[in-house]
C-alpha cells in the first residue's frame, strides 16, 4: 500500500548553507491493511517521513508510492491525526467531524449524519454539541479520529496521537482506537517514541535510528495476533521483543 523508496530529505541549519540529513535512504513498506509504526528517539525522521508519506512536503531525493502512483500532494484518501488534536475551537466536535465533509461539498443534512455516526464510533454521541474547550484531552483526540476516519481514508496517518495524554487515558484510547481500526480496513503508519505503544499497536515495527535519520530494523510483532483479545504484557514473547527493540534504539546488536 505504501512504499518508501530511498528517501531523503534535507534541511538548511539557521544562518548558514550547510545541509542537515534529516532522513538518508529510508526504505519502508506498508502492506495494505496493516499498522505499521514507526518508532525512534526524537530527531530521527520520523515525523517527516510521515508528512513526506501524506504529500505535505517533498522529498529531496527518492519518492514515496500509495497503491504505485507516486505522492506528489495531499490525498482526500490519506488523513493524518496530530499529537495536538488539530480542532478549530469555534466548532463543536460535531462541527469538526463535518469539516472535511463540508471541505468536500456534501450537503448539510447529509454531512451530519455521517459526522454523527462516527461521532458514535468513537464514543461521543453525547458530546456532538461541546466545543473543544469543553471536552478533556483524551474526547478531543477521539474527535480528531472520528475526522480523520468520516472521509473512510484508505490510509492514516498518526504522528504521536497519544503522547500528550495521561497514562490511564492513552491506554484506552489504544484500546478503542484498535477496535475501531479493525472494522476500518485502513492501513495505518503511526510514529510513537514508546516501546510499549509499539508493541500493543503493530503488526511490523520500523525501528529509525538518528543522525541521519535511517533504519536500523524492522520486527514483526510476535503479539500482533494476541493485541485486540487482552493483554499484550502477558503474551511469552512481549518481554524478550520489547529488550530487542530496547537494543536496537540503543544502537546495539538485536
Amino acid at each position: 500500500m505504501i512504499v518508501c523508496h530511498k528517501v531523503s530529505k534535507f534541511f538548511a541549519k539557521h544562518a548558514t548553507s550547510e545541509l542537515t540529513v534529516v532522513l538518508d535512504r529510508v526504505d519502508v513498506t506498508v502492506p495494505a491493511g496493516t499498522l505499521v509504526t514507526l518508532l525512534g528517539p526524537s530527531g530521527c525522521g520520523k515525523t517527516t517521513l510521515l508528512r513526506i508519506t501524506a504529500g505535505l512536503i517533498t522529498p529531496d531525493e527518492g519518492h514515496v508510492t500509495i497503491s504505485g502512483a507516486r505522492v506528489e500532494k495531499p490525498r482526500k484518501d490519506v488523513c493524518m491525526v496530530f499529537q495536538n488534536f488539530g480542532l478549530l475551537p469555534w466548532r463543536t466536535a460535531l462541527g469538526n467531524v463535518e469539516f472535511p465533509l463540508e471541505v468536500d461539498g456534501m450537503p448539510g443534512a447529509e454531512r451530519k449524519d455521517v459526522a454523527r455516526h462516527f461521532l458514535s464510533m468513537v464514543g461521543l454521541s453525547e458530546h456532538a454539541g461541546h466545543y473543544p474547550h469543553e471536552l478533556s484531552g483524551g474526547m478531543q483526540q477521539r474527535v480528531g479520529i472520528a475526522r480523520a476516519l468520516v472521509r473512510k481514508p484508505v490510509i492514516i496517518l498518526m504522528d504521536e496521537p497519544f503522547g500528550a495524554l495521561d497514562a490511564q487515558t492513552r491506554e484506552s484510547l489504544q484500546q478503542d482506537f484498535l477496535r475501531i481500526w479493525a472494522n476500518t480496513g485502513a492501513t495505518v503508519l503511526f510514529v510513537t517514541h514508546s516501546l510499549h505503544e509499539a508493541l500493543l499497536l503493530s503488526d511490523q515495527i520500523v525501528v529509525m535510528a538518528a543522525a541521519p535519520g535511517r533504519i536500523a530494523k524492522v520486527i514483526e510483532s510476535p503479539v500482533a495476533k494476541s493485541r485486540l483479545e487482552g493483554n499484550v504484557l502477558s503474551h511469552p514473547d512481549y518481554a524478550a521483543c520489547r529488550a530487542e527493540l530496547a537494543r536496537c534504539l540503543q544502537g546495539g546488536s538485536a
